[in-house]
């Protein structure tokens, strides 16, 4: 069995788990209940009512028998009896809550407290009472006010009345003294469970999130369209000419180190700029010798970028669409070229081919969509990417975003 709560009884409770508002008089509630800043503001609340009260009390009686002494000590003695019955069986509770005791005794301890509290405080009121009746009663007498002596009850009205009297007590101490809280100390304890459960459950989504990104990544940079045509060509290379399939597959042998890594590690979501070109640049090293040199390519070191977060698989797609869409359909040599660089607050990231061009549906594919999506969630309107024409025949993918702030990975 677990000690304790489970929470700190010196901090606020959680948004979700407080039912105080934040006004003045409330907000001590924001604390665990029975916890020593909990005493503390139900205390300084009961007692500013209370001292407001006995003034009052205190006044009239001077008033009444035109002596401030035995006024003032009236209002002194019901301040501090009122003052005691209100705080004496939350401060026993709090006590009890503070020795972090078990769940299941701590329960039991709190209600016993509270309950010692309220005998306690029906004792400290019939003192007081008696000692009041006793200041008041000569000068009420000397005024002629003494109240006259009911008749005597018979037992079954007595017994009624006995009933009633001790019902009254224990709704008057109960609630004064300690009750409500008691319920809210119960009611504390399911919305915190609850709380807790919410945490545990939000915490499991986004871990089931966050591998369903790590997937995504994963098959973007891992599975993409080239592997098995990569794979089908090493094996009808391997008789005809085994130096280049070997060349091949030492090719494929760099791409993956470069992407596989990264998820591994548990950073696969938080990458840099250089690592997300060295992964070009493996791709495209990889696609050259799968071609025959027909490609040429280039990526920039950018050693003042590289430091940056960018966010995963974004570039590697753009490359991809460079070679599928534009270098593959075309016969004849090709030439990719990556390009970045910072203007002022964004940095502008270049994929550019001299293929086949724009052509119709090229910018509404897969692949493009999910690098669009990507974008709006983490940078909203901060962020676009255009497809335009490049001079001289080809096409210029042109990735912006705001610049952030660099990342403790190592590019």
């Amino acid at each position: 069995m677990s000690a304790g709560p489970g929470y700190s009884l010196r901090q606020a409770l959680p948004a979700e788990v407080l039912i105080g508002g934040n006004a003045v008089w409330s907000r001590y509630r924001q604390y665990p209940v029975f916890s020593a800043r909990w005493l503390a503001g139900r205390s300084l609340l009961f007692c500013s009512v209370i001292a407001v009260v006995v003034v009052f009390t205190g006044t009239g009686i001077s008033l009444a028998l035109q002596d401030p002494g035995v006024g003032l000590r009236v209002a002194l003695t019901q301040f501090a009896a009122f003052g005691l019955m209100a705080m004496l069986g939350p401060a026993l509770a709090t006590l009890v809550r503070h020795r972090r005791w078990p769940e299941a005794r701590e329960r039991k301890a709190v209600v016993l407290a509270v309950l010692a509290g309220m005998v306690l405080s029906y004792g400290i009121d019939r003192v007081a009472s008696a000692y009041v009746e006793a200041l008041v009663h000569p000068g009420l007498a000397a005024l002629g006010m003494t109240p006259p002596r009911p008749p005597e009850p018979g037992a079954a009205l007595k017994a009624f009345g006995m009933a009633l009297n001790v019902a009254a007590l224990v709704l008057v101490y109960g609630l004064f003294g300690g009750g409500l809280a008691l319920r809210a100390y119960f009611s504390e304890r399911r919305r915190w469970d609850g709380h807790r459960h919410a945490q545990a459950l939000h915490a499991l989504e986004s871990r089931v999130h966050e591998a369903d990104l790590r997937l995504g990544v994963l098959q973007a940079q891992v599975e993409p369209h080239f592997l098995f045509n990569t794979l089908a060509s090493v094996r009808a290379l391997v008789r005809q000419d085994p130096a280049q399939a070997e060349a091949t597959l030492d090719a494929l042998v760099d791409f993956l180190r470069a992407s596989i890594p990264r998820l591994r590690d548990g950073r696969g979501l938080e990458t840099t700029l250089g690592q997300q070109l060295d992964l070009c640049a493996s791709y495209l090293a990889l696609m050259q010798v799968r071609t025959g040199d027909r490609l040429a390519w280039s990526v920039p070191d950018a050693p003042e970028l590289r430091a940056l977060a960018f966010p995963p698989s974004l570039l590697i797609t753009l490359v991809e669409n460079a070679v599928k869409h534009g270098i593959e359909p075309r016969p004849g040599p090709g030439r990719i070229d990556v390009r970045a660089h910072r203007e002022g607050d964004a940095l502008e990231v270049r994929v550019e081919d001299d293929g086949a061009g724009l052509q119709p549906g090229l910018g509404s594919g897969m692949g493009l969509a999910n690098v669009r999506e990507q974008l709006a969630q983490r940078f909203g309107a901060q962020a676009s990417l255009e497809l335009q024409p490049r001079a001289g025949g080809g096409v210029v993918a042109r990735l912006r975003l705001p610049v952030p702030e660099p990342v403790g990975v190592r590019a």
